[in-house]
This record gives structure tokens, C-alpha cells and sequence, in this order.
């Protein structure tokens, strides 16, 4: 039949079956309540009319335009995490250095200063030395707890000063609201990565943060299957600036992802009541084995930073360091890690399940106890198995010989 005859006859009758496939009016029945959020997934909106559409990425106050936006679960995850902190917006991104480099990327230019603690997360120093120094971009790194004093580092040129706490590995705590506070007078943001209270163990707002970056891999996931960051915003003129940056930067997230999160958000209080308690009892009795130097762990009193953890915070979490005394060799700490059984040997935190890692040549201001450093994560596992399984590790740690490498 000809092409011409066939859409006469289609006309006439009913639509080919071929298009009944795109342009189907069979709809499942209305009235479907759950206490699920729906997994909205979709690039294309349409629009009723020429005179709607729009391309704007202000889609919680304009309406949709186009997927790589956010789609009701990916905004919705934005809006419980806004909710959470305390925050006047958050933008859900694809990871945690996603959140990092949005936010250098939204107030930085070239020959802007920034200051970053030298405990930060190790890629965002890799990113102020690479893409930002070719960009004309001056990052500087700064001693985690010189509190108020930061201010003598300040520049005209300043236009962000970073903050971590506690500092990721070495378990510094800043004295965030002095900094804050600082910052506060010259005009110039700063900024947290809040990855370690999960949002809630530390009010970044309160403390007069103005931006609160978190990695929702961690304890807001929950269970080491994504991979989301978020960046929340203290004010309308940051929520501006952080927002130009993030669609002009095309880091859409999948909405699968986003509901892996917030089915996480769910247990999220439980969970790190847990973790807590187990933490605190595996630190307590690695901080009594004589093989163990020091235990950085901010909730214990005898800890680097306690008086402002317990100032500042409303609880600890599931992540800390050890350091093994200076007898012990660097081949004994490979040996301790290795032999664990049920910490396994892994980046990242946060999860159902107990990790450990060492960090040789950790490039801190106290580097030479990096080869005898080793960041535990603990799980939902008992903490007596923990504990068990650390001391069986201890054991065969101790056994091999002391020489260096």
C-alpha cells in the first residue's frame, strides 16, 4: 500500500500501531498512594503551550524545563537535605569533589585567593593545585586550628575560605565559628565539608557557615552503592551564584541514585546512633592497647580537639584514626590491615559494613606519622567481633619483624 493511502486509512480509522506505541492513551488507574518517593526519570519536558516553554534551572520556583535540572526525585532529595541543615537551597551533584568543585568553580575567577586547612579532603587539594593554578586561581593552605588568627591570612584578593572539621584522616577540629566569624567581617563565604555529621551532627548554619558541602555517599546513601554530593546554601545571593555554576556545569544526577538516598535519609537517625556507640567502643579499647600511640577520635576526652567537639557537636561518627607507636614499623601496619577479617580494605566510609586504610606518605604537617597511621570505619557489625577482629590483627601485626622498609 502506499505511504499515502496508509495515512489516508489511518485517518480514517485508528492511528498505526506503530505510533499507538509513542502515543498511547491507555493510563494505569489513578489513586496509587506510597510511602515510597517515585523514581521520576526523564531528559525531555513538554510544555502545554510554545508560550511556557522555558530554559531555566530555577525549577523549584518556574517549573520544569529539562531533566538535567532534577526531576521531582532528584528535587525532592535537594529539598529534604535543605530541610535537614537548615539551608535556604541545596543542589544535588554527582559526588562530593562534584560539590567541591562547584563551589570553587561559583566563587572563584581568576587571581582570586583561597584558603583551604592543609587536613582537607586529599582531591580538593589536587584540584586547588591543578585545574585551579591553571586557571590563575591562588589556593593557600592554612594551619586547621588557627581559628580566629586566619585572619591575618586574609587578602584583598580572598574570595572563599574552606573548612573541614573534623579534617579528613588526621581528625583536627576547627574552631568553625571563629572562622566564620571572620570571614563574616571581610564579606568573604565560607565554606564546610560537613561529610562527617552527615548534615546533623554539626548545624553549619548556626555556626554561621555560609556554604555546607556534603558527600551523600556517606552516611546519607548509607550503604556504599552511590554516588551524590550536595551543596547547601545559606542565602538567595549564594543560591544564585552556587546555581549559575551548577547548569552551566551540566552535573545532572540519575534519579535512581537520588532515591537510593532518600530511602537512606529514612534510617539515616538510627544509623549513626549506632555507629556512634560502636566507634566509641572500638576506640576506647584500641586507645588501651600498648601497641596504639594515639587514638583520633574527637568524642574521647583525652583527644586532639575534644573541648570544641563537645562545644560544637552533637554527637560523634563512625570514622577515626589510629596511630601506632613509633616502634612499630611501617611492614607491621601493612601486616595489622591486612590481616583484618572483617574490616575490609577500602576508600570511603559511612556504610553498613567496616573499613580500614593506611596513608604512607600522608602529606600533612605531621607527615612522619603517616606510615603508622591507619583510618578505621566501623559498621553495623557487633562491636565485640570488631574488637576481636582487631585484636587476631594486632597479633599477626606483632609477630612479623620490626625493621623499616
Amino acid at each position: 500500500m502506499a505511504v499515502a493511502s496508509m495515512i489516508i486509512q489511518n485517518r480514517k480509522n485508528a492511528m498505526h500501531w506503530q505510533t499507538r506505541l509513542i502515543h498511547s492513551n491507555a493510563k494505569a488507574p489513578s489513586g496509587f498512594r506510597s510511602l515510597a518517593t517515585p523514581v521520576a526519570r526523564g531528559s525531555t519536558v513538554i510544555f502545554d503551550s510554545v508560550a511556557q516553554a522555558t530554559d531555566d534551572w530555577h525549577q523549584s520556583e518556574r517549573g520544569y524545563t529539562y531533566g538535567l535540572f532534577g526531576s521531582p526525585t532528584v528535587l525532592e532529595l535537594g529539598a529534604r537535605i535543605a530541610e535537614l541543615e537548615g539551608a535556604h537551597h541545596s543542589f544535588i551533584v554527582p559526588g562530593g569533589q562534584a560539590a567541591i568543585s562547584i563551589v570553587y568553580l561559583a566563587l572563584c575567577r581568576a587571581g582570586s585567593h583561597v584558603l583551604l586547612p592543609a587536613n582537607a579532603y586529599g582531591p580538593s587539594h589536587d584540584l586547588a593545585t591543578g585545574t585551579l593554578r591553571a586557571f590563575g586561581v591562588t589556593v593557600e593552605t592554612y594551619d586547621p586550628l588557627i581559628g580566629g588568627d586566619i585572619e591575618r591570612l586574609i587578602r584583598p584578593e580572598t574570595t572563599l575560605i574552606w573548612t573541614e572539621s573534623p579534617g579528613s584522616i588526621t581528625m583536627e577540629i576547627q574552631d568553625v565559628p571563629a572562622i566564620a566569624a571572620v570571614g563574616r567581617s571581610h564579606g568573604i563565604p565560607v565554606a564546610l565539608d560537613n561529610t562527617y555529621a552527615g548534615g546533623v551532627l554539626f548545624d553549619a548554619f548556626r555556626h554561621g557557615v555560609d556554604i555546607s558541602i556534603q558527600a551523600l555517599t556517606k552516611y546519607i546513601g548509607g550503604h556504599s552503592d552511590v554516588l551524590l554530593g550536595s551543596v547547601s546554601v545559606a542565602s538567595r545571593e549564594l543560591y544564585e551564584r552556587v546555581g549559575t555554576a551548577w547548569s552551566q556545569l551540566g552535573m545532572g544526577v540519575s534519579p535512581d541514585e537520588a532515591s537510593l538516598a532518600l530511602r537512606g535519609l529514612q534510617t539515616l537517625g538510627i544509623r549513626l546512633e549506632r555507629l556512634e556507640r560502636t566507634a566509641l567502643a572500638v576506640a576506647q579499647w584500641l586507645a588501651d592497647q600498648p601497641e596504639v600511640d594515639k587514638v583520633l577520635h574527637p568524642a574521647l576526652t583525652e583527644a586532639p580537639g575534644h573541648d570544641l567537639w563537645k562545644r560544637d557537636f552533637t554527637g560523634s561518627a563512625s570514622v577515626f584514626s589510629i596511630i601506632f607507636r613509633h616502634e612499630i614499623s611501617p611492614d607491621q601496619v601493612a601486616c595489622f590491615v591486612d590481616a583484618l577479617r572483617l574490616f575490609k580494605i577500602g576508600y570511603s566510609w559511612g556504610g553498613v559494613t567496616a573499613l580500614a586504610l593506611t596513608y604512607p606518605g600522608l602529606g600533612r604537617p605531621d607527615a612522619e606519622s603517616g606510615d603508622r597511621l591507619v583510618r578505621l570505619n566501623v559498621g553495623l557489625e557487633e562491636p565485640g567481633d570488631l574488637i576481636a577482629d582487631l585484636d587476631q590483627a594486632l597479633g599477626s601485626a606483632m609477630r612479623q619483624p620490626t625493621t623499616g622498609r
